[in-house]
């Protein structure tokens, strides 16, 4: 089987054309695929698929050969796919991700993709559609104690569910891999889990974030998170409506009206690492 490997600020995952390709068994290829010893390596799979709602469909897979719903990392990456491969022509492309359609535009460089500003969609705030357990109608800089520790916590959905935490200290120098995967795990308050944001805020236009994604861990970058972050941060009114968000892999460039029916803007690179061929 053919594939692609790619990556938006270092959230890289395994492209499957499934126009060329078939897989049988998407949730073993997931796991197996993104094995960093003993496969390709990445933080999931992400086929490829002509679209029934949408120009083209994406089907995420975590590196636990779970379902995800949406990456925005991985969205401009099949945005670039299909243009550089010529499948569309067009630099306004729409992508459809377990029922839900994204709008992404392109900016080329010799007819290439090199960024693209994706429509995000309009946050979720209702806790019962994150979802989060809560008597309460919204989590907006609440309490919370896990592993002996007290957070403020904003949750955000994008399409999958976020907790956002604002730190005093660098998120470099938090125990990331201890507390996302306590937030992660904990059922009891996000009975899907959820993906796990630790933030500081540098000032009003720039933000420091590292993330832990529930079926993968920390990556290097996460797009669906970074847009849940500076809702919160505008929520809770730490920064203005455009921010950029400092990940590990890179900067996201993030906009938001600060209405919660309007969509949320995030623009970023998509960048091909390899082609290659494997048996499975």
């Amino acid at each position: 089987m053919k594939f692609t490997k790619m990556h938006g600020c270092g959230n890289d995952y395994i492209y499957i054309d499934c126009f060329k390709e078939n897989v049988e068994d998407e949730k073993k290829a997931a796991i197996f695929l993104s094995d960093r010893h003993f496969g390709v390596g990445g933080d999931g799979i992400i086929l490829i698929k002509k679209g029934t709602k949408a120009d083209f469909e994406m089907v995420m897979y975590n590196a636990d050969g779970s379902r995800g719903a949406m990456c925005g990392n991985g969205i401009r990456c099949v945005a670039k796919y299909v243009y550089d491969n010529k499948l569309t022509d067009s630099k306004s492309i729409s992508i459809e991700s377990m029922g839900a359609v994204k709008y992404i535009d392109v900016k080329t460089e010799d007819d290439k993709v090199v960024s693209a500003r994706v429509d995000m969609g309009a946050p979720i705030l209702d806790a019962s559609r994150i979802p989060v357990n809560t008597k309460k109608e919204k989590v907006i800089n609440e309490d919370i104690t896990l592993g002996g520790r007290d957070f403020k916590m904003t949750c955000v959905s994008m399409g999958n569910p976020h907790a956002v935490m604002f730190i005093d200290e660098s998120p470099r120098d938090s125990d990331l891999n201890y507390y996302g995967a306590l937030f992660e795990s904990n059922t009891d308050v996000f009975p899907d889990r959820v993906n796990a944001e630790f933030a500081r805020i540098i000032d009003r236009k720039n933000i420091e974030m590292r993330v832990y994604e529930r079926g993968t861990g920390e990556t290097l970058a996460c797009g669906t998170g970074t847009c849940a972050t500076v809702v919160a941060a505008i929520l809770n009114g730490l920064t203005d409506n455009d921010v950029t968000v400092h990940l590990l892999g890179g900067d996201l460039e993030i906009s938001w009206s600060g209405n919660e029916n309007d969509s949320v803007f995030m623009t970023g690179p998509a960048t091909y690492v390899f082609t290659g061929e494997i048996d499975i």
